[in-house]
């Protein structure tokens, strides 16, 4: 395993981690807790020592399985988990210190953990991001033990850029990906950006990524790659990192051309993330234990030389950019 420093926390976090909104046996289906626990207990099996969930992944289940499993292990696994995205309607309205406190009570009362190492703000409406007193509300939960650390789960760089000014906000997490470069000009480059541990999700563009998805391909119809694909139901970046579906499948078989081979286009895509040393951990999911090892399996792979850096760029310019560099 390799690792990277998390920012100020001083934490050294494997630079693949576990990211578990499908861990229960992935989008759409009935939660298998078997399954969630043996993914957990194979990635930390594997050396993974930083696990994302959220209170809603799975109304709950998601972050029940990391705590069991976690408070099985005897090796020290950095657990973070979010709070925010229970409330409705979703509005800056619904934010209250108290709303926020009690959230994160519940969240250790269902891990069973005595204190949660980071809570994340879960992609709240923009104004929250200029709220003192939601920030200064973590403060005193850290003051009390009940958290170690606080960061932000967030849609917009912009807003990323915002929550650097409280200081109890120690990371960001962010979607970057092949088909999502905004982060690497805006926000990698703010200069004390090596203050924050940068966490990395939608790694895999909800599966487009891999390389295995066609114009055929059927989705539960609980899968928010069905229903998702406009924002109906959350922000639409969430899903197929907000590119349109088509597009990406052009896009697709254009990174598979510029890495021939014998690796999967999964693997590249993961290893093309690491090679910005502002990212402290990527956050694959899992909905297999064998997609564990297929995660891990980028961190073996060589540098990503500079002529293909190049070319990944040119698929994002040509694809996507004009469509969604403005959006988030």
């Amino acid at each position: 395993m390799k690792f990277r420093k998390f920012g100020k926390t001083g934490w050294n976090v494997s630079e693949v981690a576990l990211g578990t909104w499908q861990v229960g046996g992935g989008w759409g289906g009935s939660f298998d807790e078997n399954t969630a626990h043996k993914i957990i207990h194979t990635a930390i099996d594997h050396g993974i020592n930083f696990i994302d969930t959220a209170d809603v992944y799975d109304g709950g289940l998601s972050e029940k399985a990391v705590g069991k499993v976690v408070r099985e292990r005897k090796e020290k696994v950095y657990v973070a988990t979010k709070c925010g995205r229970q409330i409705q309607p979703h509005t800056n309205e619904g934010y209250t210190p108290d709303v926020l406190r009690k959230y994160v009570e519940s969240s250790l009362k269902n891990m069973g953990l005595e204190t949660i190492d980071l809570i994340q703000l879960h992609c709240p409406p923009t104004p929250v991001y200029q709220r003192d007193e939601i920030f200064e509300t973590f403060e005193k939960l850290k003051a009390e033990g009940k958290i170690q650390a606080m960061g932000v789960s967030v849609e917009l760089v912009d807003e990323a850029i915002d929550a650097m000014k409280y200081d109890i906000v120690s990371s960001i997490q962010i979607i970057f990906n092949m088909f999502r470069h905004k982060p690497a000009e805006q926000l990698y480059t703010q200069p004390n950006i090596g203050d924050y541990g940068i966490i990395a999700r939608v790694p895999l563009a909800s599966g487009l990524l891999t390389g295995k998805l066609s114009a055929a391909s059927v989705f539960d119809p609980q899968d928010h790659r069905t229903f998702n694909r406009n924002g109906e139901a959350f922000d639409k970046g969430e899903t197929f990192s907000g590119i349109d579906y088509q597009k990406g499948l052009q896009a697709v078989e254009k990174l598979k051309e510029i890495f021939k081979g014998n690796e999967p286009l999964s693997a590249w895509a993961i290893r093309w993330i690491l090679m910005f040393p502002q990212v402290s951990t990527v956050i694959p999911g899992a909905s297999k234990v064998e997609q564990v090892s297929a995660n891990l399996h980028a961190m073996e792979l060589p540098t990503i030389g500079a002529e293909q850096m190049k070319a990944v760029r040119g698929v994002y310019e040509k694809y996507f950019k004009a469509d969604i560099h403005h959006l988030w």
